[in-house]
This record gives C-alpha cells, sequence and structure tokens, in this order.
C-alpha cells in the first residue's frame, strides 16, 4: 500500500458532508463509482478526482488490483501490499474500514490468489487481521500441516468462530427439516384424523370416486406416524478432500455435526483422496474434523464407495451422500457399479457436486450423466438447499434438484 492511503481517516464530519454532497448530485455520485471502479487510469474518462476517504478507498483497492490480472512480483508488488506481514495487516485493518464484510472477504481471497500471501496466514499477527470466512478457513485447512505451534491454536480460533456462526445459521432449520421428515416417513394405516397425509389417501382411493356425488369414499387411510426414538435412519457422508472441495469439506463438516447431534440418526463420516479415513469419532466437534482433513491430492471414489458400502447394515433406512466433483482416479466401471448396486439393495444415494454458495465447480461431466442414467443426478447444493435434499432422500420421494442456470 502506498504511503498516501495508509492509516488515513478523514474526521466524522468531514465524511457526512462529503455523502451528503454526493447523495444531492447523483451524476456526481455515477462518476465517483465508476472511477472507483476504473482504477484512475489516464483513460477511465472521468474527470473525476477523489479525496478523503474515497482516496484511501482506491488506495486499498489499487494496492491489490492496480497491476491487471496478472499476479504481482518482485518489484511490482513492492508498489502494491508487499509481501511483509505488517504492510498486509495493515491493509487487511484498512479494508475493513472501509467496505462491507462480504467485500472484505471477496478481496482477501483475491489478494491470497493473486499476489501469492497464503504463506502470511502462517503468522499469527495476520490471522488476528483477517475477516473469517468459509474460503478463509479452506486455505487455512490446506496450509495447517506447514504451521508453527505458535500459529496452531490462533488458526483453530479462526476456525472455529466461522464454524460456529454456521452451525447458528444452519442448525436449527436442519434439525426442524429433518425431524418432520423422520415423522413423515413413519406411516400408519389408522391415523388420527390431524394426522392423516390427504395426497396419500387421496391417491390411494382414487378408485372409490364417485361420480354422482363428485367425492371419494377413502376406504383406506394413509397417515403421518411419529418417529419413534429408536427408530433410526442412517446416513453416510462420503466427502471427496481434493483442493477443489474446500468450501464443501467445511459445510458439510458442518451438518454432519448437527445430524450426529440428532437421535433418530446414525451419521458416519467419511472424507477421501488417494486414501480413504474415517472421522465419525470426531463429529462431536467439527473443528476437529476439519483439522483432520488433508486438503489436496488425488482422487478415488471407487475406493471411498466400497468403504462406505462394507460398512451399510440397513440398506432400505440408509442414505449415502456423496460430495465430490467426480474427477474420478480410480476404477470408473467399479465405482459406477458400486453406486448401482447400492440403489438396487434400496439405498437412497445422492451425488452432490459441491455443498457450497458458490455452486457447480468443474465436473467430471461424462461420469455425472453415467450417475444421472443410474437415478442419481448430480449437482450443485447450497447450504441452504441442504436440508430439503436430505429430508427428501430420508422420505424417499425425488429430489429437489435445482433448475440448471
Amino acid at each position: 500500500m502506498t504511503d498516501t492511503t495508509a492509516g488515513q481517516s478523514p474526521a466524522p464530519v468531514q465524511a457526512s458532508a462529503q455523502v451528503s454532497a454526493q447523495a444531492a448530485d447523483p451524476a456526481r455520485e455515477r462518476l465517483r463509482r465508476w472511477r472507483l471502479v476504473l482504477g484512475g487510469d489516464q483513460a477511465d474518462g472521468t474527470g473525476c478526482t477523489l479525496s478523503g476517504r474515497d482516496a484511501a478507498m482506491d488506495g486499498a483497492l489499487a494496492a491489490l488490483y492496480g497491476k491487471g490480472d496478472k499476479a504481482q512480483t518482485g518489484r511490482d508488488r513492492s508498489a502494491g501490499l508487499g509481501a511483509s506481514a505488517p504492510s498486509v495487516a495493515r491493509w487487511l485493518g484498512d479494508i475493513r474500514d472501509y467496505f462491507p464484510s462480504s467485500v472484505v472477504q471477496v478481496m482477501q481471497r483475491d489478494a491470497i490468489d493473486r499476489l501469492g500471501l497464503a504463506s502470511l496466514l502462517l503468522e499469527p499477527e495476520m490471522l488476528q487481521a483477517v475477516e473469517p470466512d468459509v474460503h478463509l478457513v479452506g486455505t487455512l485447512l490446506s496450509l495447517h500441516k506447514a504451521m508453527p505451534e505458535t500459529t496452531r491454536e490462533t488458526a483453530r480460533a479462526v476456525v472455529r468462530k466461522v464454524v460456529e456462526e454456521l452451525e447458528k445459521r444452519l442448525a436449527t432449520r436442519t434439525r426442524a427439516t429433518l425431524t418432520g421428515a423422520l415423522d413423515r416417513s413413519a406411516r400408519v394405516q389408522r391415523p388420527r384424523h390431524h394426522d392423516i397425509d390427504w395426497n396419500r389417501t387421496i391417491a390411494a382411493n382414487l378408485k372409490h370416486y364417485l361420480p354422482e356425488y363428485r367425492t371419494i369414499v377413502p376406504e383406506r387411510l394413509i397417515g403421518y406416524g411419529r418417529a419413534a426414538r429408536s427408530v433410526k435412519k442412517e446416513v453416510v457422508l462420503c466427502i471427496d478432500q481434493s483442493g477443489s472441495m474446500a468450501a464443501s469439506v467445511v459445510y458439510a463438516s458442518v451438518f454432519g455435526a448437527v445430524l450426529a447431534s440428532m437421535r433418530s440418526i446414525s451419521t458416519r463420516l467419511v472424507v477421501f483422496d488417494t486414501a480413504v479415513v474415517d472421522l465419525t469419532d470426531q463429529l462431536d466437534d467439527p473443528v476437529d474434523v476439519l483439522f483432520g482433513t488433508q486438503l489436496g491430492g488425488g482422487t478415488d471414489i471407487n475406493r471411498a464407495l466400497a468403504y462406505c458400502q462394507e460398512r451399510i447394515t440397513r440398506p432400505a433406512e440408509t442414505v449415502v451422500v456423496l460430495i465430490s466433483d467426480l474427477y474420478e482416479g480410480g476404477i470408473r466401471d467399479e465405482m459406477l457399479k458400486r453406486v448401482a448396486a447400492m440403489k438396487a439393495s434400496g439405498v437412497q444415494f445422492v451425488a452432490l457436486l459441491a455443498l457450497s454458495d458458490e455452486g457447480a465447480p468443474a465436473y467430471d461431466r461424462e461420469h455425472a450423466a453415467a450417475l444421472a442414467a443410474l437415478g442419481a443426478p448430480a449437482f450443485a447444493c447450497t447450504p441452504d438447499l441442504f436440508p430439503e435434499v436430505m429430508a427428501a432422500a430420508l422420505e424417499k420421494r425425488p429430489l429437489p434438484v435445482p433448475d440448471p442456470a
């Protein structure tokens, strides 16, 4: 960051007057925004000069984006963020003052990707300066084997903060949705009136339609049961831990912990690359699960599914969720045979290309088509949709597959 922008913060009265003037002149406000977007190149065409807080914001943006799309190295980078922890920590503090949290997270991610700053995250003072989010957790997990002891506890604190925020956001709705699905999956034939499933009852009694009365006489009632505590469903989360799946690993670990907390569901969590690791005994703490993963490496989906298949004891009551971009490094035909065999035995098989907010990553379209032909469509799933997907799988009804964009 240049010296003219570091640490400057205009007085509140000055900032307030500046905002008021901009609000009173929409044309000037548009020019100001375009000037911040275009970066002040001689050809930007705005003729707009920035001062005060706007100039400081522009300096923070230029430090990251001022050299174009090419990664900055050597002398180029010294004009921007530099490679020292104090310089970057100061810049991180500035952008948290100037921009909302969602924008800060994007800029942090870009700084790590464009400027190669990941190694600086091994320093405790850097971790204390960043805005924690899912992508930062993914980066920390990829680095944690190289972390010095002085940094590990700080890194765990950052990861725990993100995990606790995700649990707060997702846990209540997930438990409520899946508890309802478990109740509805326990059908009874002599329900009380308020437990009657009218859609299924009407469908089962269409042959008893009386045209003269324009009504159906229901000879058989179908109702919702109430799942007993002893009635359990089995859920197996099988997670690809290759580098591109970092956000999915974070979300899946949180959901795994939520599912494991429900008495009516027995949950197993398996992560894999070319090896398979069962992290089920760590599900009471998703932070331990995350630090038990090793992002990166190859992919052997067939081997992972073989491990999961061997541990299924109640196929008709089991849901297997494979979260992977489907780039198989193992035996493709064997992988597909295992999926077909599990489905034939009664297992509900769900294939997610990603469990994140970003949509589908690059994935193997041939393998996705092959799974779809087996009745297991592969699709990307947001964390907010995941409870509905699991509820549909538990009830053995069609999955709510999002329409492709």
